[in-house]
């Protein structure tokens, strides 16, 4: 599920935005020591790293340009072990396990990267070298980064105060707000109704999708509102449940006064649980929502004798519709903005879209020099100039200066970058690194790619979700409990993660049957509240707000 997401997720930055054991031998090796010094490396000759690496679609990282470009820059030669994306994790995990691991690992964030428990572990271990000197020294616009951005900082160190790696940090202002809902605005003329702003009136809009025959064909074929199990924000009770309680989508977490609390416990969520239910009830909620794929989804959104679809959850349409060009339906399918229930207007925030953990370490295996190249390099992917020819490609090849009269994707943002696109036929240009590359992306950088004004162009689909999130931007709760910034301890890691494991599918099985029906929220609610504490939810929520409090307070 994830994985499909994040490989989305990927090609909508590229076309927007551009877009086990410790080792038997912990001693460092020696070569490339007592070497001439020089001003950029600290040799003549170039210094060797070898770095394990995930090897991603149209990239060959020994011949890539960006690689050859760095090598010359910092007089290094990049020796990289590079594994499919299909089995990243397990071949990561077999070479730390084995001890013949290499100098560093530098990886996608969005296919693999290691766990802040693997980080923890490894750091105290001794296989990863702490980062925190070599920043000091060494990396002054890594350091200025995390000086300016204290959640940069928050991500990257752990608890006893170690940098042991660098997180992907990239914020991605419409993944920020994953759980959008896209209804029909076509058929909302047709039918001469206006766009909802409550629970009830989206009610009373589905019920006239499904009773007025929107589409013109004379069936009753129409599917008020659909979503799917796969991609981050696509189910739907989320955007539905934000009117009553927040919703997280994650693992039902609520943060008041400074007290992590379980929504799915609360009074507010078995109310919002009820208003699904009569949704479902009114065959209101494609039943296939909550078992269906993203492929089976997308058949609904793109059936090919009439447009059927009234409402789709997801991040964005394409999850659901074609956006190419010529695609005449896209347009069709504008944002809902958050509904105002009777407990609030909520959106689901993630806090950024940045996953806490390190795609970039560097191992007890690199000798000074080593790390000391290492840490050059990936410094100078924290510039912009940097980020930009290593995560999107070489300028003047895939991305250029703006041209007078372009205009930036943020308002007010001055225009850095344009992309040079690809000409059909075109051979990959193999000039960055794309994911592997993506290491320090924030909101202003983002926001400064030059991106065209027309949203329903395919090549300006950045801005159509980027004025879709500002109606959402600003609805999640003054408290978020930030579990993609916390730091559980190492000894409580596991025991959370089953607990965290067990409760979300209790908590998601449940919701699932009361609204079928299959249990009653009047006479088997009692039942589910005792289950959840069976289940030792007090336990799981005790070691959150110990992690919290060491974070946060």
């Amino acid at each position: 599920m994830k994985k499909r997401l994040v490989s989305l997720l990927a090609i909508v930055m590229m076309t927007s935005v551009v877009l086990g054991a410790c080792s038997t031998d912990n001693k460092p090796s020696n070569a490339a020591t007592n070497k001439p010094q020089t001003e950029e490396t600290g040799s003549t000759a170039p210094v060797e790293v070898s770095i394990f690496a995930v090897q991603e679609s149209n990239i060959d990282l020994p011949t890539n340009k960006f690689t050859k470009f760095v090598e010359e820059k910092f007089n290094i030669k990049l020796k990289f072990e590079s594994t499919p994306p299909d089995g990243a994790k397990e071949k990561r995990q077999i070479s730390l396990a084995s001890g013949d691991y290499p100098d560093a690992y530098m990886l996608p964030g969005y296919i693999d990267q290691f766990t802040q428990a693997d980080v923890v572990k490894y750091g105290k271990q001794g296989v990863l070298v702490p980062l925190n000197d070599l920043i000091e020294k060494y990396a002054p616009n890594i350091k200025a980064a995390m000086e300016k951005d204290s959640d940069l900082k928050a991500f990257n160190t752990a608890p006893d105060g170690n940098i042991y790696g660098l997180v992907a940090y990239s914020q991605c202002f419409h993944c920020s707000y994953p759980n959008k809902m896209w209804i029909n605005t076509k058929w909302l003329d047709k039918l001469q109704l206006e766009m909802p702003k409550t629970p009830e009136e989206f009610k009373a809009v589905l019920k006239a999708f499904k009773t007025q025959d929107p589409n013109g064909n004379g069936i009753a074929d129409e599917v008020p509102l659909s979503g799917s199990t796969e991609d981050f924000g696509v189910r739907v009770i989320p955007f539905l449940m934000n009117g009553f309680v927040y919703d997280d989508d994650r693992n039902y977490l609520n943060l008041t006064n400074g007290k992590v609390e379980s929504a799915a416990l609360k009074p507010e969520w078995k109310e919002g649980l009820t208003y699904i239910k009569s949704l479902y009830d009114e065959g209101l909620i494609d039943p296939g929502a909550f078992a269906q794929n993203a492929e089976a989804f997308k058949k609904i959104g793109e059936n090919g004798d009439a447009q059927i679809l009234g409402a789709g959850a997801g991040m964005h349409p394409a999850i659901f519709v074609n956006i190419d060009v010529g695609n005449k339906n896209s347009a069709d399918y504008n944002p809902v903005p958050p509904l105002t229930g009777p407990h609030g207007s909520f959106a689901t925030h993630d806090g950024g879209g940045v996953a806490p953990g390190a795609k970039f370490v560097i191992t007890n295996k690199a000798s000074e020099e080593q790390q000391i190249a290492l840490i050059k390099l990936v410094d100078y992917m924290f510039t912009e100039e940097g980020q930009t020819n290593s995560a999107s490609g070489m300028e003047g090849i895939d991305w250029r200066k703006p041209k007078e009269g372009e205009v930036a994707l943020g308002e007010g943002v001055e225009p850095k970058v344009a992309t040079i696109p690809a000409v059909e036929g075109e051979a990959p240009r193999n000039a960055g690194w794309s994911g592997t590359a993506h290491f320090y992306m924030p909101r202003e950088y983002r926001d400064s790619w030059v991106q065209g004004t027309d949203i329903y162009d395919s090549a300006n689909y950045e801005r159509r979700l980027y004025q879709a999130t500002l109606q959402y931007q600003g609805h999640e709760p003054k408290e978020l409990f930030p579990l993609w910034a916390i730091w559980i301890d190492n000894a409580e890691v596991d025991e959370a993660s089953i607990l965290q494991t067990n409760i979300k599918s209790y908590i998601e099985q449940n919701a699932l049957q009361f609204i079928t029906g299959n249990k009653s929220l009047e006479k088997d609610w009692d039942a589910y509240v005792k289950g959840l504490q069976d289940l030792k939810i007090n336990r799981y929520l005790e070691i959150l707000q110990k992690a919290y409090d060491q974070s946060f307070k």
